[in-house]
Order: structure tokens, then C-alpha cells, then sequence
């Protein structure tokens, strides 16, 4: 059993997210345990499902995942993936709360799914909790914990969070509504099942930040929130409290192709992005996984195709300029490449106005001396992924304004 005890064994489900306010029964108006209809849902935590792993012996645990929040709100409920299963998940009982430091939450609140304590996710499929009467701060830690008790066999995940994630031992039982944290005895670093946390706000407005292992803060610290969409939502927070930053990178992503368990950009855009309540503006961050396989043509159309459906659903776009990546540890860069960066970024500086404007991250980390090189200032080692200072200098580099998300931040 010891030896699952890893990110494949990361089989998950039983909420529990932290919130501090009071609670109703879900069912009814607001007076009796209902959203206002005056308010909207809006993300205000998100991850894209990135794989599943095949698992066997799993039953009876508890998974616990802290996430933060980047807006407050009122109400809070929870969406479920089994995005690659090849079987259906049972979530025995789902709890959320604030955290009250590592595994242990203030207290946890139970969620209930169409009335339901459990729920069968079927393979494929997604699940979205009943709405709880919380209140969820901006830019907190709220957990959320699920309960499997079945055996498990397959696990969907997304499996680079940087954030310890807190188990129980198989056949431990549901521990989700604990508020000590004392029964999660062994850690993961991947989120399991988990794919939104949403609250009410009186106006929704959402950023989602779609790419790659950059986007998904790999070589960011982890524990931390270091992430450039967490700093971003930072930013946010002091001009705009009332805006979400949703993160839906994946490591390895590309935008013009993509695998059974990594779709490419454009294969998720309506899942990871376009489905996402609340969102009024796209940051598109992708394409330095495709300068090695694919043409600069290739890229500009992938991105112009993502623009054009983000602003049929009247997301405003903002792409950022691929970074620069010369001496990669693990390889990849050429003259060739680099000729392709430098074009997809003539472009994404120039467009014509397929996107609303643009970000210039390049720019914000490159090295001075040698613009083909990650600055080292901003090198978390490999000469491509950015450290936390390369983070803070993405989200410092948006200018806040071509959002669109309204008054408040110059």
C-alpha cells in the first residue's frame, strides 16, 4: 500500500474547502438557502485535468486539497472531473472550509450534489456541487476535501499543482469532515478530481489564463502561490476586488496539437476556458512547447482561431509573447526555432486586431545582453521555465486596463 502512495495512487474525492461565515440548507432563496438570483457565478479557483493514472487496492480514503481563492463571494460550490476515466467515481461525501493550517480546516462545511450527500462521476463526465452559504475571502485558502469510498480504479488529476495535497491511508474511512488534520498522513502534489471552485458575487468577472507549464507555475515555489495568474489575481485584488483569476495551464501544452490526456489549446478552449462562468477575458500564453514541431504559420493561425471563437463568446483576448529559451537544459532550441519565436511574437505585437492587445513577456524576462536568453534574474535554473521573480514579472507586465474588466485598475 506504502508504495502507491505517490501521485498515482492520487485518487481523491471528498471536498473539503475552507470558507468562514455562516451556513444554510442548500435549497430555497436566499433568506431560506438559495443563491439571490441578483447575483452571478463566477470561478474563483481553477485547474485543467491534465491525466489519469490506472490505480488498484484504493478504497476507503480521503483526499484534502487547498486551493486559492482569487474573489470572495457569499455562496460556494464545487465542479468535479473524471475527464479521462475509463470508469465511473463515486464521491462519498465532500466537505470545504478555510484552512487552519496544513491539513486542517476552521471548519468543514458538507456539500451535497442534487441533493445527495454522494455522487457517481461517470467517466468522461463532471459533477458540480449544490451552492453552501459561505462567506470565501479573496485570496485565501480554502479546502476542499472528498471521500471515495469504493475501490478506485482510475484517477483523472492534474498532476503538476505545486501544492502539497493530504491523504488518509487506504481503508481509513471519511475523515472529510475533520477539522484536525490529523488522520492525512501521507502527501501528494497533484489535484485529483478537482477542477473549479465557484462563488456569488454581485458581478462576475473572470480572467482565465490559458498554457503551459510557464502558465502552470512549474519551477514557481511550491506551497507558495507563486504562480504569474495567483500574482496577477494579487494585483487584482488591490484596484479590483471583484475579479477572479482562473489558471487553466498544463505542462507540456500545446496550442497546434496535443495528446489523449493534453489536448492541444484549441481541443480545451471550450472546457478549460469558454465553459468557465463568469469569464470576460482571455490571456492566451502558448506556443513555446510547438516552436520545435511546428511552423510560425501554424501558430499564428492556432492562435487567431482561438481568438476568433473566445470573441464569439465576447471574451476579450490578450496574448502574451512567447519567452526566450536559448540553452534550455533538456534541449529543443535552434536558430530555426528562434526565428519562429521572434515571428509569432512580430505578430502577437502586431496583429491587426485579432486580439484586443497584448502582453509582453518576452520583453519582461528576457536578458538584456542576449534577448534569445531567459534574464538570469529571472531563471529558476533550466533556462526556460521563469523562477518566482519571473513570475512577479509576467503578472507586473499586463497592463491591467486591456482586461476589460472595468474601472478601478490603471
Amino acid at each position: 500500500m506504502h508504495a502507491i502512495r505517490s501521485r498515482f495512487a492520487v485518487l481523491l474525492l471528498a471536498v473539503v474547502a475552507v470558507v468562514a461565515g455562516t451556513v444554510a440548507p442548500a435549497g430555497a432563496d436566499q433568506r431560506d438557502g438559495r443563491p439571490d438570483d441578483r447575483r452571478d457565478w463566477t470561478g474563483t479557483w481553477a485547474t485543467a485535468p491534465s491525466e489519469y493514472y490506472d490505480v488498484s487496492g484504493m478504497s476507503e480514503v480521503t483526499v484534502r486539497m487547498p486551493v486559492r481563492t482569487s474573489v470572495g463571494g457569499s455562496w460556494v460550490r464545487i465542479r468535479l472531473s473524471n475527464a479521462y476515466a475509463t470508469a465511473p467515481v463515486t464521491i462519498g461525501h465532500a466537505t470545504v472550509g478555510l484552512r487552519d493550517g496544513g491539513s486542517a480546516v476552521a471548519h468543514a462545511y458538507g456539500l451535497r450534489f442534487g441533493g445527495k450527500r454522494d455522487v457517481t462521476v461517470p467517466a468522461g463526465g463532471e459533477a458540480v456541487s449544490d451552492p453552501v452559504r459561505l462567506t470565501v475571502p479573496a485570496l485565501a485558502d480554502l479546502v476542499v476535501s472528498l471521500y471515495l469510498p469504493g475501490r478506485v480504479t482510475h484517477v483523472s488529476d492534474h498532476w503538476w499543482a505545486q501544492q502539497t495535497v493530504y491523504w488518509t491511508d487506504y481503508g481509513a474511512g471519511d475523515h472529510s469532515a475533520d477539522a484536525a488534520g490529523d488522520a492525512y498522513t501521507w502527501t501528494t502534489t497533484s489535484w485529483p478530481f478537482l477542477s473549479g471552485v465557484e462563488v456569488t458575487v454581485p458581478r462576475a468577472r473572470s480572467v482565465v489564463a490559458l498554457g503551459d507549464s510557464i502558465t502552470d507555475g512549474s519551477y514557481s515555489t511550491p506551497d507558495t502561490d507563486q504562480r504569474w495568474p495567483d500574482l496577477l489575481s494579487a494585483r487584482l485584488n488591490t484596484c479590483l476586488p471583484g475579479a477572479g483569476v482562473l489558471n487553466a495551464g498544463i505542462t507540456g501544452n500545446r496550442i497546434t496539437a496535443g495528446t489523449a490526456t493534453n489536448p492541444s489549446a484549441l481541443d480545451r478552449l471550450e472546457r478549460d476556458v469558454l465553459s468557465q462562468p463568469g469569464a470576460r477575458s482571455l490571456v492566451l500564453f502558448e506556443g513555446i512547447n510547438d516552436l520545435g514541431g511546428a511552423t510560425a504559420e501554424q501558430i499564428i493561425a492556432a492562435m487567431t482561431e482561438i481568438a476568433h471563437r473566445a470573441h464569439q463568446r465576447h471574451l476579450r483576448v490578450v496574448a502574451a509573447t512567447i519567452t526566450p529559451y536559448k540553452d534550455f537544459t533538456w534541449g529543443g532550441w535552434s536558430e530555426a526555432t528562434e526565428a519562429r519565436r521572434q515571428q509569432v511574437n512580430a505578430f502577437v505585437r502586431d496583429s491587426g486586431g485579432i486580439f484586443d492587445d497584448y502582453a509582453d513577456f518576452d520583453k519582461a524576462v528576457r536578458d538584456p545582453a542576449d534577448p534569445r536568453r531567459l534574464g538570469a534574474a529571472y531563471d529558476s535554473g533550466d533556462h526556460l521555465h521563469p523562477d518566482d521573480a519571473g513570475m512577479k514579472a509576467f503578472a507586473d507586465s499586463i497592463d491591467l486596463t486591456t482586461l476589460g474588466l472595468g474601472r478601478g485598475c490603471s
